[in-house]
């Protein structure tokens, strides 16, 4: 697909955990003649999606093939620690990994995190997917280490979180191959950073307003109001009108020459 081929919709993956809900508002109120293909897929699956084809853009976690792909980063998360209720570390407000040394830390198949020592114990098996993981917390085989988003996708009553420092992080960003930067993409990155629909950078811009001249409109100049005109100013100050002394001249003028006796 070329930036000129433009699709009869525009199709956008996103990972769990992130909501593109507020984008996807702006965009349907934008285009509500091109609708917004929403669907959602597994973290290692979002960017062969966009590769092959299948998706206009994605909300993607962070690294991506670069020199393929395009990316926008937007944020990063908080990495916290899944665990029971009634576990120790709900007793304080931030967890260290050592905190974690004698409990079985599970890591599933389809982790985000990067990680190079995973701190704990680790499980016999890998939980095949994140949510499996989470239903083995509840049922008490261990804890669980996750982005803040996802530890409140799969949030349960009997299951809290505490933000663990000194972890890995997962970045979500905006992606999109880089052989198809189409018009809709373009669009879609300025309503992902908060450009209005009248921004200079937007693709479309609103015809531009003349603005009117020094003369006035169609250049005609403007008409003199009676008695405000320059000659009546000056007529004013020295208080002749037509070049006629005025009736009640100055005192000078009205002494005149003296008469001759006769």
């Amino acid at each position: 697909m070329t930036g000129s081929e433009e699709s009869s919709s525009f199709r956008l993956v996103y990972v769990p955990g992130v909501m593109p809900d507020k984008w996807v508002r702006v965009w349907n109120e934008r285009h509500p003649d091109l609708p917004l293909a929403l669907t959602q897929v597994p973290a290692g699956a979002a960017a062969g999606r966009l590769l092959e084809g299948g998706a206009d853009a994605g909300l993607v976690r962070l690294p991506v093939d670069r020199t393929v792909l395009s990316a926008i980063p937007l944020y990063t998360e908080q990495t916290v620690v899944v665990v029971p209720q009634d576990h120790l570390v709900t007793a304080v407000d931030e967890v260290s990994p050592e905190d974690l040394s004698d409990d079985i830390v599970l890591h599933p198949l389809d982790d985000v995190l990067d990680w190079e020592n995973l701190p704990g114990r680790p499980a016999f098996e890998r939980p095949a997917t994140t949510a499996d993981a989470v239903e083995l917390v509840a049922a008490g085989i261990g804890v669980l280490i996750v982005p803040l988003s996802l530890a409140r996708l799969h949030h349960r009553k009997d299951l809290t979180h505490r933000p663990l420092k000194d972890a890995p992080e997962s970045s979500v960003a905006l992606a999109w191959h880089e052989a198809a930067t189409t018009d809709q993409v373009e669009d879609f990155i300025g309503i992902v950073r908060g450009r209005t629909v009248n921004s200079t950078r937007g693709r479309t811009q609103p015809p531009a307003q003349e603005k009117p001249t020094g003369a006035g409109r169609g250049g005609a100049r403007r008409k003199p109001v009676p008695g405000k005109s320059a000659g009546a100013k000056r007529a004013g100050k020295s208080g002749q009108s037509g070049g006629r002394s005025s009736r009640g001249g100055s005192k000078g003028d009205r002494q005149g020459k003296p008469r001759r006796r006769s």
